[in-house]
């Protein structure tokens, strides 16, 4: 039987497996930061071949079907990676740490991970991902009167594949268009590939519902813009960034592999920032 780790383990290193196998997951696992070991990928049916390739470690359909159980189970999947292997995962005990954020405007999902977690008696970790200035928004989230604008801003072709391609002619837009405006969890609900950074800024902040969200389609932009506009008691602030995609990946965000690394450090750390 698996051993239930209520915690780090101490003197060895962190044993980590990964669900998925695309260019996220290959950037962790090329980059694990000192005293974190990759053990392990989950991937689809059929595709344990191409993702043992890629990681060079067992590859199972299934928690249970790895050789060697993980102290973390790092998903790089998206929703559907959290999806298929996040209750599993926490009900058995192993602590998991996501990008997939926007999987959470889902009521129903979130309450069955929270209760796996619980049972578990472990925890599902959020990733910062695309977005910073978190550590602000939970901190001003403690006083009152607050309010957060999210705005997501990419080239027409960053809106590719979503909704925003039955709203825009995308291929003609001469100016910046937006196609979504509305809560965080509809616009995390409606954009499962492209607005988990409205569910992050959301949940660190005034929340999933009190949150407001803007996407726009912009053929001047040259990177994926993110911009946090927040204001309460605490004052008001306003904090963008221009993430760039990985080196030889445009669809993926440099930022959001790297926030993996950052949370993977951290969590072995002596001493660690408090966010």
């Amino acid at each position: 039987m698996w051993k239930l780790w209520s915690s780090w383990p101490k003197g060895d290193s962190v044993r980590i497996a990964l669900i998925g196998h695309g260019p996220i997951a290959a950037h962790v696992a090329a980059h694990l930061p000192e005293g974190v070991r990759l053990t392990g990928a989950l991937c689809r049916p059929g595709r344990e071949q191409a993702a043992h390739a890629v990681l060079g470690v067992p590859v199972a359909q299934a928690l249970e079907g790895l050789s060697e159980r993980p102290d973390l189970l790092v998903d790089c999947a998206g929703h559907s990676g959290l999806r298929a292997h996040g209750v599993a995962a926490l009900g058995a005990g192993v602590e998991v740490l996501t990008v997939s954020v926007g999987a959470l405007a889902d009521v129903v999902f979130c309450a069955e991970l929270e209760a796996a977690a619980r049972a578990g008696g472990t925890r599902l970790c959020l990733a910062s991902g695309a977005i910073g200035a978190l550590d602000a928004l939970a901190a001003a989230a403690m006083g009152t009167g607050l309010q957060v604008t999210y705005t997501g801003r990419k080239p027409p072709q960053g809106w590719r594949g979503s909704r925003a391609e039955n709203v825009l002619d995308l291929d003609a837009l001469t100016a910046p268009a937006t196609h979504f405006t509305g809560t965080a969890r509809a616009a995390a609900q409606a954009y499962p590939k492209n607005a988990n950074v409205a569910a992050a800024v959301a949940l660190a902040g005034a929340g999933l519902d009190a949150t407001r969200a803007e996407l726009i389609a912009d053929p001047g932009a040259t990177a994926n813009i993110h911009e946090i506009a927040a204001e309460g008691a605490f004052g008001r602030f306003r904090f963008q960034i221009e993430g760039l995609p990985l080196p030889g990946n445009p669809r993926s965000s440099a930022l959001t592999a790297l926030s993996l690394l950052a949370a993977l450090r951290q969590r072995g750390a002596a001493i660690r920032l408090s966010l």
